[in-house]
């Protein structure tokens, strides 16, 4: 089979049930940037050793993330038919992650600059294409909706994300650059 077969050289490209949409259309483009926070995800796995504990946790997110991406391929109309199903934990693991890892950490109170390590940076990277991804499906949904769980997973993955960073920070012994408060966090 090769990889090229032309049928996207007029800006079109095919969806789940055959139907051809233009590869401009709100559904190929939330499916491209999950597409981009699975790949951005798959770049931390590779700076992680492989006996890492998070090989396991973003491994599992790739897998969800394939899942998901097959869903917001197929039209409402017929998504029983996809022969994906998707995990009825998806929301559920996000936050069993983020609660073990945030009881091990202050919470800092404020805003914080991506960076300080190369994993805490990519997987700020990682949390800001999936809020994008999360945009991106929410004006889907308006036109064609989603399941919610699928619209949860993705906000509970940024957040996510970025508890990871944050706690990366933290496993290095390493500052985080703080830029101002929470400003609803601030006494009056």
């Amino acid at each position: 089979m090769r990889i090229y077969t032309k049928g996207g050289d007029k800006g079109r490209t095919g969806i789940h049930g055959g139907e051809r949409v233009e590869k401009d259309d709100i559904r190929i483009e939330a499916n491209g940037t999950l597409d981009e926070v699975n790949a951005q995800i798959g770049i931390v796995r590779a700076l992680l050793p492989p006996e890492h504990e998070w090989q396991d946790v973003l491994g599992k997110i790739q897998r969800e993330l394939m899942v998901v991406m097959s869903h917001v391929a197929t039209p409402s109309a017929i998504r029983d038919k996809n022969p994906n199903s998707l995990s009825d934990d998806l929301v559920s693991f996000c936050e069993q992650q983020i609660d073990v890892l945030t009881g091990q950490m202050q919470d800092n109170g404020f805003f914080i600059l991506p960076g300080g390590t190369l994993i805490s940076a990519h997987l700020q990277l990682a949390r800001t294409i999936a809020r994008r991804a999360e945009r991106r499906l929410w004006t889907l949904y308006r036109k064609d909706p989603l399941p919610e769980e699928i619209m949860q997973f993705v906000n509970r993955l940024s957040d996510l994300l970025f508890t990871m960073a944050r706690y990366e920070m933290f496993r290095q012994d390493h500052a985080e650059e703080r830029w101002n408060s929470f400003l609803y966090k601030r006494k009056r």
